[in-house]
């Protein structure tokens, strides 16, 4: 079950690609699966699992994305210095497939959640057609520091908890596991017909949880009853993997660590977006150092 980091100097972990839109397919009805190719792809080397890369999406009116710097010194501060209407949205996705045909074409799918024009991503992805190009930042090497999913190798059982934004990540997760590996996951969707098929060797018990209109403080209370009601694995040394909204995976981790002695340091939470926040908000408390800590060992 163990993923290793890589010994290559973090900064080439990562280089620009571009990706060019081949299809699409709705498997949900909030998700939306974009199938990307492009001659660059050949050196892309997604580390599988929980796999994140950061995407350019261009302007509404443009259709594709234009950067005026891809060297690894100078494209932040030159996108940064772009005009507002001008400059690309930049948003973190997860790798769900990476994948050459028989016809020796390297594609990689990427899963979107839409609603609507609310977000430059979800507008973006529901006007996606066969040939639009956009820019991307990914792994050059398959052991990267941005793959989140690393349990220790004493690891005899999964914890999992995803809303809608972090199931395709969970749903790589899965597919990746050793055969009879126990599982005990509860996913978070916004309708009935979210609840997609889940493919996996492991032994997964999956508890989905359809959210109504809870918000804020609600929304975390309601998880963690499904939580604390539950049965866990039989495992000694379970590992928990929680991806989504921020408010809520931290409810999630105090619940694990304070009431059901999971061990914090084998608790793996990653705040994919914050109630109340804007992406642009998030983004630049990470640049600026003031990102929550996604630390194992840090405070409840």
């Amino acid at each position: 079950m163990t993923a290793t980091a890589s010994d290559i100097p973090a900064a080439l972990h990562f280089r620009f690609f571009t990706f060019e839109v081949l299809r699409t397919r709705r498997i949900g009805h909030s998700f939306l699966r974009v199938t990307f190719g492009g001659e660059s792809l050949a050196d892309f080397r997604s580390g599988g699992f929980d796999q994140s890369l950061s995407l350019f999406l261009p302007p509404a009116d443009r259709e594709h994305t234009e950067l005026p710097s891809t060297d690894a010194d100078t494209w932040f501060g030159a996108w940064r210095e772009m005009p507002d209407e001008e400059r690309p949205v930049m948003r973190s996705y997860t790798v769900r497939e990476q994948r050459r045909t028989d016809a020796g074409v390297d594609e990689v799918d990427i899963d979107f959640v839409l609603h609507g024009d609310s977000s430059p991503a979800s507008r973006w992805a529901g006007g996606a057609v066969t040939g639009r190009r956009i820019m991307a930042i990914g792994p050059a090497v398959a052991q990267n520091k941005s793959v989140r999913f690393q349990p220790p190798a004493a690891t005899d059982s999964l914890l999992m908890y995803a809303d809608e934004t972090a199931l395709p990540a969970a749903a790589a997760i899965l597919e990746r596991l050793e055969a009879g590996t126990p599982v005990k996951a509860w996913f978070e969707v916004p309708h009935e017909d979210d609840r997609i098929d889940l493919h996996t060797p492991a032994d997964l018990d999956v508890t989905w949880i359809v959210r109504a209109a809870d918000t804020g403080r609600e929304r975390a209370e309601r998880v963690v009853e499904e939580i604390r009601s539950a049965d866990l694995p039989a495992g000694a040394t379970p590992y928990a993997w929680l991806a989504g909204e921020a408010g809520t995976i931290r409810a999630v981790r105090r619940h694990l660590v304070q009431e059901r002695s999971v061990d914090r340091r084998a608790v793996r939470f990653t705040g994919y977006w914050r109630l109340g926040a804007s992406e642009e908000q998030l983004l630049a408390e990470a640049y600026a150092g003031q990102a929550a800590s996604e630390d194992p060992t840090a405070e409840l």
